[in-house]
C-alpha cells in the first residue's frame, strides 16, 4: 500500500524544488524597506524644519545688522561697513517696519529681481488644525522645491523681528547658500538614517527570525520529511515548550500526525490481513465444497434427525460457500448488491436460532414475537447474516457473565412500508468506549477478544438495503434496531 503512496509525488516536495525567496530573506528585505521608508518619512519634515531654522537665523543676523547700523553716529553708515554688515548676516539688503512706516536700513548695492516670497508670519499666527496641516504641507513642499529650483535665485523673507523690536523685519538673500546647506545636512541625515536603519533592521531581524521564522522552517522542514514516508513515527515533530501559536501549530501538527502513522499502519496491517484472508479464503471454500457434498449423502439417509437437521446443515454450507465465492470475487470482501423478495421474516428468524443452538436449556431463554404472517423486502441471506450476527453477539455478552438467567428476544413489526426488527438481551451491554466507533471493525469490539467485525458488517449489509441499525439506550442488557424499508419505499 505505502508503495503506491510514495509513488504520489508531494506537493511539499514539488514546493521546495520550485522555491524561491525563503522567509528570511523575505523578512529582511522587508525590514530594511519599511525601516528606510519610515527614515524617509522623517528625512522629509527635519529637511523643512532645517530651512525653516537657517531662514530664522538669517532673519536674527539680519536684524542685529539693522540694529548696528542704525546705532552709527549721525545716521550715515558709511559703504563699507553697510557691505561688512550685509556680508556677515548673509544678507542682500535688510527693511524694517515700525509705527507702520517700513525703512530699507540696509540697501542692497544694486537692484536685483525677486524670484520668490516667503512670509513666515502666518505660521506664527496659524491656530486652527487644518491650517496648521496645510501650512506643514506647504512649508515641506518650499523645502522640497529648493532642491529643483532654477540656479542663482533671489528670494525674499518676511518674518517677526525678536524682542518685538518692530511690526516685521524683511531681507533679500540668494538661495544658493540655503541649497548647499540643505544639501550638507541632508548628506548628515542619510548617513545617520543609514547606520540607524542597519542596526535596526538587523535587530528587528534577528529576532523576528527567531521567533517567527526559524520556528516556521522547522515546522515546514518536518511536514516535507513526514510527507516521505507517514508511517515512520520517528518523524512525528516533537513539540516545543513555547505556549504561543507557534507553539499550539506544533502541538496540533504532532498530534495529526501521530492520528495519521497510526490510521496508515492499519490500513497496512489491514492490507496484509487482507491478502491472508484471499488465501485461506481460497482453500477453505474448497473444504466447504467437499464438505456440502458429504452432506448431500448424509441427506439421503432415511434417519428422522438427519432428515430434520440435514437441510439445515446443506443450506448453511451453501451460504459459507457463496461468502466465500463473493470474497474472492470482489478482494476486498466487498458485498454484492442485494437480491431482494418479499419473503416472510419468522422462519428465517428460527432458523438464526437453531444454528446457534437456541434455546438452550435451562441457561438461555429465546423468544421470537412477531405476527407469522409478517413479510419483509431483503435479501434472505444478507438477512439471515445480520441477524445471526446480533444474535450471535448477545449469545457471547450473555455467556461471559455466567448468567444462568440469560434471555434473548426478537421482535418485529410492520410500519407502512417499513419493517422494524429488534435484538434485545439481558447480558452485560455494551461498554461506553466501545460506543464511539461501535460499528468500525477492530475497533468497536464491545467484548474482550472480539474484532467487531460482526457489526461492521451488519451495518453494511443494512445500509445496502437502505435502512439503517442503531443502538438503543436501555438499562439493561443491549438492544439493536434495524429498519428495513421496502422497495421504493
Amino acid at each position: 500500500m505505502w508503495e503506491r503512496v510514495k509513488r504520489i509525488r508531494s506537493p511539499l516536495s514539488a514546493t521546495a524544488e520550485r522555491r524561491g525567496l525563503g522567509l528570511s530573506a523575505k523578512l529582511l528585505l522587508l525590514t530594511i524597506t519599511f525601516v528606510m521608508l519610515a527614515e524617509v518619512l522623517i528625512f522629509v519634515p527635519s529637511v523643512a524644519n532645517f530651512r525653516i531654522s537657517w531662514l530664522n537665523d538669517r532673519l536674527t543676523a539680519a536684524q542685529l545688522a539693522a540694529l548696528a547700523a542704525e546705532a552709527v553716529p549721525g545716521g550715515v553708515l558709511p559703504d563699507q561697513l553697510r557691505a561688512e554688515l550685509l556680508r556677515t548676516a548673509q544678507v542682500r539688503a535688510v527693511a524694517l517696519k515700525r509705527s507702520n512706516e517700513r525703512r530699507l536700513v540696509l540697501p542692497a548695492d544694486a537692484d536685483s529681481r525677486i524670484d520668490d516670497t516667503f512670509d513666515f508670519r502666518a505660521s506664527a499666527r496659524s491656530r486652527g488644525v487644518g491650517n496648521e496641516l496645510a501650512l506643514r504641507v506647504k512649508l515641506i513642499w518650499d523645502a522640497l522645491s529648493v532642491f529643483w529650483a532654477q540656479e542663482g535665485r533671489i528670494i525674499r523673507v518676511i518674518g517677526e523681528p525678536g524682542m518685538g523690536a518692530g511690526d516685521f523685519i524683511e531681507v533679500v538673500l540668494p538661495e544658493a547658500p540655503l541649497k548647499l546647506a540643505m544639501i550638507r545636512y541632508g548628506f548628515n541625515v542619510l548617513g545617520l538614517s543609514v547606520i540607524i536603519s542597519v542596526i535596526t533592521a538587523a535587530l528587528v531581524y534577528f529576532a523576528l527570525n527567531g521567533l517567527l521564522v526559524q520556528p516556521m522552517m522547522r515546522i515546514a522542514r518536518n511536514m516535507l520529511r513526514f510527507s516521505q514516508n507517514p508511517e515512520d513515527a520517528s518523524r512525528i515533530i516533537v513539540p516545543t515548550p513555547r505556549r504561543d501559536e507557534i507553539g499550539t501549530a506544533e502541538r496540533e501538527l504532532a498530534h495529526m500526525q501521530g492520528e495519521l502513522t497510526q490510521t496508515l499502519q492499519q490500513k497496512s496491517r489491514l492490507a496484509a490481513l487482507g491478502l491472508a484472508v484471499s488465501k485461506i479464503n481460497h482453500d477453505l471454500r474448497n473444504m466447504l465444497a467437499n464438505a456440502q457434498l458429504i452432506s448431500d449423502r448424509l441427506s439421503s439417509l432415511p434417519d428422522p434427525a438427519v432428515q430434520r437437521f440435514a437441510p439445515k446443515l446443506i443450506a448453511s454450507l451453501g451460504r459459507a460457500i457463496n461468502l466465500a465465492d463473493s470474497t474472492l470475487k470482489f478482494g476486498r470482501a466487498e458485498e454484492a448488491p442485494p437480491r431482494r423478495e418479499l419473503m416472510p421474516l419468522r422462519p428465517l428468524v428460527e432458523e438464526v436460532g437453531d444454528g446457534l443452538g437456541l434455546p438452550r436449556e435451562g441457561s438461555i431463554d429465546w423468544t421470537i414475537a412477531m405476527d407469522a404472517a409478517l413479510r419483509v423486502d431483503a435479501d434472505r441471506d444478507q438477512l439471515f447474516r445480520v441477524l445471526s450476527n446480533l444474535t450471535r453477539n448477545a449469545l457471547q455478552a450473555i455467556e461471559q457473565q455466567d448468567n444462568m438467567g440469560g434471555h434473548i428476544r426478537v421482535v418485529a413489526l410492520r410500519d407502512g412500508k417499513r419493517v422494524t426488527i429488534e435484538v434485545s438481551d439481558n447480558g452485560p451491554g455494551v461498554p461506553e468506549k466501545a460506543r464511539t466507533h461501535l460499528f468500525q471493525a477492530f475497533q468497536g469490539s464491545a467484548r474482550k477478544g472480539g474484532t467487531g467485525l460482526g457489526l461492521a458488517v451488519a451495518q453494511e449489509l443494512v445500509n445496502a438495503h437502505g435502512g439503517t441499525i442503531r443502538l438503543r439506550d436501555t438499562a439493561k442488557g443491549a438492544t439493536f434496531e434495524l429498519e428495513i424499508p421496502d422497495r421504493g419505499g
